[in-house]
Order: structure tokens, then sequence, then C-alpha cells
């Protein structure tokens, strides 16, 4: 059994939300985006949410379930026809509200729900396969990088990693034999 929503309910009865959740749905399928207060954008998102995903896999069934929830048959067509294909590789997020700001009589909280138009790429093939090609594509990539650190390095001409160190090393050693030489001398004169 579907848990009831806390506070005040959107109409004056169950049945009364029903049909304002019902007529919001069908309105932005129909015209694509909504205005409407934010308590009722985010009520009829879910409904809407879900009858994408049953357009999606256009069956008798999910026709008539659909049809139990928008009787606009112009509506229905339209969901079935034109947003459902458009909306094959998401799984989700159908719809998005977003505050417009308070409305100027009663400065009730607006928000748009819209339907959601941006074209996602569908998601590349993980079989074993195609893991096992990225993976080869990867150590080709780090290889060939090794090799082109390999070749600039050697552009360079840059001391090896040794001499550097060697280098580093003879340095103290002569300033201590700079300190004896100084030391002696005053010790002579």
């Amino acid at each position: 059994m579907p848990k009831p929503t806390k506070g005040p309910r959107l109409g004056g009865t169950p049945a009364h939300e029903r049909i304002i959740l019902r007529n919001l749905a069908s309105q932005l399928f129909e015209h694509g985006r909504v205005v409407t207060t934010v308590t009722k954008a985010k009520r009829v998102q879910p409904l809407a949410e879900k009858l994408i995903n049953r357009a999606k896999n256009d069956t008798v069934a999910n026709r008539r379930e659909v049809n139990k929830k928008i009787l606009d048959k112009s509506v229905v067509y339209t969901l079935f026809a034109e947003i459902a294909p458009t909306m094959e590789g998401r799984n989700g997020g159908y719809t998005r509200v977003t505050r417009i700001g308070n409305r100027k009589g009663d400065n009730a909280p607006m928000a748009v729900i819209e339907i959601v138009t941006d074209r996602i790429e569908s998601a590349p093939a993980t079989s074993d396969a195609a893991k096992s090609e990225i993976n080869a594509a990867a150590a080709a990539v780090q290889a060939a990088e090794a090799a082109a650190d390999e070749v600039e390095a050697e552009k360079t001409d840059e001391p090896a990693a040794d001499e550097v160190e060697a280098e580093k090393t003879d340095e103290p050693a002569a300033d201590e034999a700079e300190a004896d030489d100084k030391a002696e001398e005053k010790t002579e004169a």
C-alpha cells in the first residue's frame, strides 16, 4: 500500500489531488513545460517519470496503464510517438524542476517543470571483450608515452641522474678543501 503524503493535500480530497496531478502531467506532455507551484511540480514529477518510463516500452499493457492516468488520446499518442523515443538512451531523470521565484499575488514559490530534451550518448558496451580492448588501448598509450619521454630525454642532452648526484657530492668536498687551505694559511701566518 502506498504511504500517504504528509501535510495537506493539493486538493480537498485524495480524488481531487489525483485529478490535479493527472491534469498537470497531461499538460506537461502536451506542452513540454508547465509553470506551477514548487509543491505541485515536485508532486507531479514522479508520476510523469513513471509514465514516460512505461511509454518507452510500447506494448498494449503499457498503453492501457498510461490511458488510466492520461485521458486525452492525443496526449497519449504524443507521449508514445514523440517523447518516449527521445528518452531511449536515458535511464531516468526525464523531467527537470527549476525554481523561478515567487508569484506576485500571494508570494507562492513558483517553478517550471519541463521534459529534458538533451540527448545523451548511450553507454558503451562493457562486455569482457570491450574491457580487454580498452585495457589494451590504455597499455599502448602508456608505452607510446614512455617511448616519447625517452626520445625527449635524449634530445635535451641532460646529464644522467648519477652525474647530477656526483656533482652534488663533489661540491661539499671542494668547500672542505678550501676551508682546510684557509686554515693552514692562518696557522702559518
